[in-house]
């Protein structure tokens, strides 16, 4: 019975240790989902930030607009 049990743990072991494989041919449909979501996140992330930059040298350029037309109307 002990012997039985020793082979149960250790095809217990070797299956739990071949499960964490860091192939990515081993990866399953969710990772590879997850891991295109990853991507898709990473590059709207990327975008978003070049857009907030552009907006908010625009907004910039209004305000000193802005404010030049303020100083010539005080003239």
């Amino acid at each position: 019975m002990k012997a039985l049990n020793n082979i149960f743990l250790a095809l217990l072991i070797i299956f739990a240790l071949s499960a964490c494989s860091k192939s990515e041919d081993n990866k399953g449909p969710m990772e590879k989902a997850g891991r295109a979501v990853d991507e898709a996140v990473d590059k709207a992330k990327e975008k978003t930030g070049q857009a907030m930059e552009k907006a908010g040298e625009a907004i910039k350029e209004a305000g000193e607009k802005m404010r030049e037309g303020g100083e010539k109307a005080k003239q």
